[in-house]
C-alpha cells in the first residue's frame, strides 16, 4: 500500500496524506484528518523509509507500568482498545525502579511511539517527563496522586459500596480501608455517602490503618461494613464463621474485587467489581484521542454492580422474623409395611428410607420453607450420621451453628414404621439428644435477642427447655411447646409456655385422668398457658384459649404417611402467626399444611413451601388468606 493509494481511497491529495502522517496538519479539518486516519489504520499503512523520522506516525503506543503485578488487570483493556483503534502497544515494566523507568523511556523514544500511557514509579519520576515533552510525544499519567493523572474513581466505589448498604436500611456502617491515595479516596466516598444520607459517622467504626474491633459485632455496634481490600474481607468473614456469627444475618459485608481476585468463590463475600478492563479501554481511547487531536473527550463513567449479594442483607433488626427450633436431631429410618408389627407377629419389608429428621430439624425446615429465618439448637454425635445431617441442612436457608457435636455419643435415631394407610409408630434412641444442656441454650442467647418465636420439643432434657423459656421471656419471645415422648411436664416449663400443641395421646399422657379432652385442655391453661391446640389427625384440631374454644376440621388428603403431620402443623401455625394472622386462621391454614404432609413419604420431603400452600388454599378456600375476612 502506497501513499498514492491511500490518497485515492480517501479522495484527498497525496500532500494531505503526507501532512497528516507527518503531524503537519494544522490547516486540515478534523473531519478530513479522521477520515484519512481511518483508512490508514484499516490498511496498516506505514511510510517507506529505512528509518522512521520522529515526526512520522508509527502507530505504536508505549505503556510503562510501575510493576506489572499491580496493574495487570488493566492490560486486557489497553490491548483491546489499541487493537480496535489500529495501534500496537509496546509494554514496559519498571519493576518499581527509577533506573528501569529511565531505560524504558529511552527505549520508547527510540521506537518513535505516538504516545505514552505512564504509571510513574514515584513522585521523582515526574522529572523524567521532560524527555517526552521535548520529543513532543503526548503522554498521560495513571495510578498516581496527581491532579492531571487519570485514575479509577475509588471515591465513587466507596460511595457505591456504602450506598448499597444504606439502601438495605443499614444505619450503622463501618469502614476498613487502609493507607494509600486509592484507599483514602474509597474512605472519603464512604463518608460522603453517609453525610448525603444524613447518617452518623462514628470514628471508632472507621479505620485506615488497623482492624476495627471484631468483638463489636456481638454488641451490634455496626450492622454493615465496607472493606477496601478483598483479602481483609475474606479474613473477617472467616473469623466471623469460626466464632459462629452468621453472615449476613448479623453482619453485612461489601468489599472491592479486582480481576485477579475474581477466582475466589469462598468465602462468599459480596464485592463491587472494580472496572479495571473497562478503565484500561478508556485510558487507551483517551490517549489515542489526544494523539489524533480529536475534540470530543472520552467519558470515564462506569456502571457499578455487586458480583452477588450472598453477604448482604437487611440489618438484623429489620430482617424477616426469626424462629428458634430447640429439640431432637435424629436420623429417621423409615420402614414400610402392609400392616404394622405387633406383639406375637413379625413382619418383613423390602422398602426402607433414611432422612435427616427429629422435631428440631422438621419444624425448623418447615418454618424455613414457609418464608422465615430459622436457627436450630440441638446436638448430634461425632459420627458419620452427623455429617449426613450437616450436609442435608446445607440445602436449606437455616442457621445451624446451634447444632453441636457430642463426643462419646451417637447421633439420635428414630425408627419409623409406616403402614400402607399412613398410620405409623415410632421408636427412638436418644443418643446425643440426651446430652443437650441448659448451658448449650445459654451459649446461644444472642439468637433469642433476634427471634420472635421459640419452638420446643420434649425429646431433650427438661433443664434445657426451661432455660430456653427463661431466655424467651427475657427477650419477649413467644414459646411453643410440643410435648412428645414424655409423661408429666415440669410446672416450671408449663408456667412459661405460651402455646402448647399436643396430639390426643400426648394430652392424655401429660394430663392423666378420666376427664374429657376439653377439660384437660382447659386444665393446661391454669398454668398460664395462653393457647392449647390438640391435633386430632383426620378429625382436625381443637383450640382452647381463655376467651374461646373451637373445633376445626382437617383438610382432606389421601394419607400415605402421617408421621410428620404434627411438625407440619406447628410450622405453618407459627409461620402464619408471624404473618399477622389470628390464631384461628393460622390454625386453619396449618391443617392444610398438615394434610399435605400426609400425602407424601417422609417428614422433611413432605413439608410444604409457602407458594404451594397458598396456591392450594386459594383453590379450596380462597377467603382464608384474606386477612380482612379471616375468622375472629
Amino acid at each position: 500500500m502506497t501513499i498514492k493509494e491511500i490518497a485515492q481511497l480517501a479522495d484527498v491529495s497525496i500532500s494531505t496524506v503526507s501532512k497528516i502522517m507527518n503531524n503537519k496538519d494544522e490547516s486540515i479539518s478534523a473531519e478530513t484528518r479522521e477520515h484519512v486516519m481511518k483508512i490508514v489504520k484499516e490498511y496498516h499503512y506505514r511510510p517507506y523509509a529505512s528509518s522512521i523520522p520522529p515526526t512520522n506516525k508509527s502507530f505504536l503506543i508505549g505503556v510503562i507500568l510501575r510493576t506489572a503485578s499491580e496493574i495487570s488487570s488493566l492490560v486486557p483493556g489497553l490491548l483491546a482498545a489499541a487493537s480496535r483503534l489500529g495501534y500496537t502497544i509496546l509494554l514496559q515494566d519498571s519493576s518499581l525502579s527509577i533506573e528501569n523507568e529511565r531505560k524504558n523511556i529511552s527505549f520508547l523514544l527510540q521506537s518513535h511511539v505516538d504516545g505514552v500511557l505512564w504509571e510513574p514509579v514515584s513522585d521523582e519520576s515526574m522529572q523524567l517527563a521532560e524527555a517526552f515533552e521535548k520529543a513532543q510525544i503526548p503522554f498521560i499519567f495513571t495510578n498516581i496522586e496527581q491532579t492531571n493523572a487519570y485514575n479509577l474513581d475509588f471515591e465513587e466505589l466507596g460511595y457505591f459500596a456504602a450506598e448499597t448498604l444504606v439502601k438495605k436500611h443499614h444505619e450503622t456502617i463501618a469502614c476498613l480501608s487502609g493507607n494509600g491515595f486509592r484507599e483514602s479516596a474509597f474512605y472519603h466516598g464512604y463518608r460522603q455517602c453517609l453525610l448525603d444520607h444524613h447518617l452518623p459517622i462514628y470514628e471508632d467504626l472507621t479505620s485506615q490503618n488497623d482492624e476495627i474491633s471484631f468483638y463489636r459485632i456481638s454488641e451490634h455496634a455496626y450492622s454493615g461494613i465496607v472493606i477496601f481490600h478483598y483479602e481483609d474481607a475474606l479474613r473477617l468473614y472467616e473469623r466471623a464463621l469460626a466464632r459462629h456469627y452468621s453472615i449476613p444475618t448479623e453482619l453485612s459485608m461489601i468489599s472491592l474485587q479486582g480481576h485477579t481476585e475474581s477466582r475466589h468463590t469462598y468465602p462468599p463475600v459480596s464485592a463491587v467489581s472494580i472496572p479495571c478492563q473497562a478503565f484500561g479501554e478508556k485510558l487507551m481511547e483517551e490517549l489515542i484521542r489526544i494523539i489524533e487531536k480529536k475534540e470530543e473527550k472520552i467519558s470515564f463513567q462506569f456502571s457499578l454492580s455487586l458480583n452477588h449479594t450472598l453477604s448482604v442483607a437487611a440489618p438484623f433488626n429489620l430482617k424477616l422474623k426469626r424462629v428458634i427450633s430447640l429439640g431432637s436431631v435424629n436420623i429417621d429410618n423409615y420402614l414400610h409395611f402392609e400392616t404394622l408389627p405387633h406383639t406375637g407377629r413379625s413382619v418383613t419389608t423390602e422398602t426402607a428410607s433414611i432422612y435427616a429428621g427429629g422435631k428440631c430439624i422438621n419444624q425448623g425446615i418447615g418454618v424455613s420453607r414457609l418464608g422465615h429465618n430459622v436457627s436450630l439448637i440441638g446436638r448430634v454425635g461425632n459420627d458419620a450420621d452427623a455429617d449426613f445431617i450437616y450436609e442435608t441442612l446445607k440445602n436449606h436457608q437455616i442457621d445451624t451453628f446451634g447444632i453441636t457435636r457430642s463426643s462419646g455419643f451417637k447421633t439420635g435415631q428414630a425408627y419409623i414404621f409406616v403402614q400402607d394407610d399412613g398410620e405409623s409408630m415410632i421408636s427412638m434412641m436418644a443418643g446425643a439428644n440426651q446430652a443437650v444442656t441448659a448451658n448449650d441454650v445459654e451459649k446461644q442467647e444472642r439468637l433469642f435477642a433476634q427471634a420472635d418465636y421459640c419452638l420446643m420439643q420434649t425429646e431433650i432434657p427438661f433443664p434445657a427447655l426451661i432455660r430456653a423459656c427463661e431466655l424467651a421471656k427475657k427477650h419477649q419471645l413467644t414459646t411453643v411447646l410440643k410435648p412428645s415422648a414424655c409423661t408429666k411436664l415440669p410446672d416450671a416449663l408449663l408456667r412459661q409456655t405460651d402455646i402448647i400443641v399436643p396430639n390426643l395421646d400426648e394430652l392424655h399422657a401429660i394430663s392423666p385422668g378420666s376427664t374429657s379432652m376439653e377439660e384437660k385442655a382447659a386444665s393446661l391453661l391454669s398454668y398460664g398457658i395462653g393457647t392449647a391446640i390438640v391435633t386430632l389427625g383426620a378429625q382436625g384440631c381443637y383450640i382452647k384459649t381463655k376467651s374461646f374454644e373451637a373445633h376445626l376440621p382437617a383438610a382432606t388428603f389421601t394419607a400415605i404417611d402421617n408421621t410428620g403431620a404434627g411438625d407440619a402443623f406447628i410450622s405453618a401455625l407459627v409461620s402464619y402467626l408471624l404473618y399477622g394472622y389470628d390464631i384461628l386462621s393460622a390454625a386453619k391454614i396449618a391443617t392444610f399444611a398438615a394434610g399435605f404432609s400426609t400425602a407424601a413419604q417422609g417428614t422433611v420431603p413432605a413439608l410444604i413451601d409457602k407458594d404451594t400452600l397458598e396456591t392450594l388454599i386459594r383453590q379450596r378456600e380462597p377467603k382464608l388468606l384474606k386477612k380482612e375476612e379471616r375468622i375472629l
